[in-house]
């Protein structure tokens, strides 16, 4: 069992609600095991609504997205269904849709801006007048891009805006110049030492307690207290901001690597499969997630700097920053990188492109494939691209740094016997039985 423990529920959402919630078992008869599943199903949901409100933005809906996320949220109503494995039959419809929206938002996104190309950026190296553009929304991107230039605004990205810099059409602006900072959690110390203005596009927002109030931006869905909206997507304010702040410098020599794509990966399908065959690459390991504070994240970087050299490194979202600053090379022999930035954890289904890519060229099934999956969580995002995998019969999956708090141990035991889900031990136990 790798649950927390509790043999409880807790539910609020009936008139018929004793004081202080139902907590052993609902008024309704809802147990621990259906409520812990309802929570899951919204958590992902909350997750897919994040992305189709970008894929949106851009033009691009589905109808099963749609479908799924109404049909999901009735199920949840009170005494609505009672019924365990039509509630895990439900989680897997949403894992679908998940992985539906993330290939809508990829398909927008490279649609728009391009498919993203490997490059090189420069990290926490500041000058000029400066913008600092956070959260997940390229479109939002592109629109300060256009509204900057000629104005002598340079123009920074910050945790999740990383891989814009491999977008053709977002590159191609000479004043998008390089990323500050690691994971969203370390904007209140990074927006202090930053003295631009600042830009939040989506979520991983944190109520401010510094003294950057007055130069912080909201957008969208993206709002704090004391700050000023953008609307319309005008951007006349932040960029007047900007042009009153003194000039910012901060001195780096980092450099880090983003902008791979699944299509980038396959064009090189030929070189990575003979690598396979020759025993020049012994394991792909997909490690991903969304960082959170605290030291259980120490052991992805412990996971990534250990593998050795015959290994490859498939990354997306911001718990790369625990291990994006290390130069990995190449696989020996080959030319292929050791360090793979896939992007914003929206493209996760790149990771399983790629798979599936290999699988079909080694005549195989996915979970045969010489493949290890190690994923950090935070959010509810995390949550949705997990039930993809799951919807897609993806084994072995090993999840940290703790496990959910809304899973309950019986959801945890179906999760485990179906899909062997892991959590993390430590970095070498995990690495050894992997390689083994």
């Amino acid at each position: 069992m790798i649950g927390r423990g509790w043999d409880d529920m807790f539910c609020y959402q009936c008139e018929q609600t004793p004081t202080g919630g139902c907590k052993i078992i609902g008024v309704c008869g809802k147990n621990e095991t259906i409520a812990s599943l309802q929570d899951t199903i919204v958590f992902g949901l909350k997750g897919i609504a994040a992305y189709r409100t970008h894929a949106a933005q851009l033009g691009y809906t589905d109808a099963f997205v749609d479908a799924t996320t109404q049909e999901a949220l009735y199920m949840t109503l009170t005494n609505s269904n009672f019924n365990e494995q039509e509630h895990i039959d439900m989680a897997m419809k949403v894992g679908k849709s998940a992985l539906r929206v993330m290939e809508l938002l990829d398909e927008a996104h490279t649609n728009h801006f391009g498919v993203p190309e490997p490059v090189q950026i420069t990290q926490n190296h500041v000058e000029g007048k400066a913008i600092v553009v956070t959260g997940h929304n390229l479109f939002a991107l592109e629109e300060l891009l256009k509204q900057t230039e000629g104005k002598d605004i340079n123009i920074y990205t910050h945790s999740e805006m990383l891989p814009a810099h491999g977008y053709p059409q977002l590159k191609k602006y000479k004043h998008l110049k390089g990323n500050i900072g690691k994971a969203w959690y370390d904007q209140r110390r990074l927006f202090e030492k930053f003295t631009g203005a600042i830009l939040a596009t989506t979520n991983c927002v944190m109520p401010i307690k510094g003294s950057y109030s007055d130069r912080f931006f909201s957008y969208d869905i993206a709002g704090l207290e004391g700050v000023q909206k953008i609307e319309n997507d005008d951007f006349e304010p932040l960029i007047q901001k900007a042009l009153e702040l003194p000039e910012v410098h901060m001195e780096s020599d980092e450099q880090l690597v983003t902008g791979f794509h699944h299509n980038t990966v396959l064009s090189l399908a030929p070189e990575i499969i003979n690598a396979v065959k020759e025993g020049k690459i012994k394991r792909f390991f997909v490690i991903a997630g969304c960082d959170a504070p605290g030291k259980g994240g120490e052991y992805y970087r412990e996971l990534a700097t250990s593998l050795p050299p015959e290994t490859v490194i498939l990354t997306t979202s911001c718990g790369k920053f625990r291990f994006n600053d290390v130069s990995y090379g190449v696989v020996p022999g080959t030319e292929i990188p050791r360090y793979i930035d896939l992007g914003q954890c929206n493209n996760s289904i790149s990771t399983v492109k790629i798979a599936a890519a290999l699988a079909d060229a080694f005549q195989c099934e996915v979970n045969e494939l010489p493949v290890s999956i190690v994923l950090s969580w935070f959010e509810q995002k995390a949550v949705a691209i997990l039930l993809g995998l799951f919807s897609l019969g993806i084994q072995d999956i090993r999840i940290g740094p703790k496990a959910p708090e809304f899973i309950s141990p019986g959801v945890l035991d179906v999760l485990q016997e179906t899909f062997g889900l892991k959590l993390i031990t430590t970095a070498a136990e995990d690495m050894d039985m992997m390689l083994s």
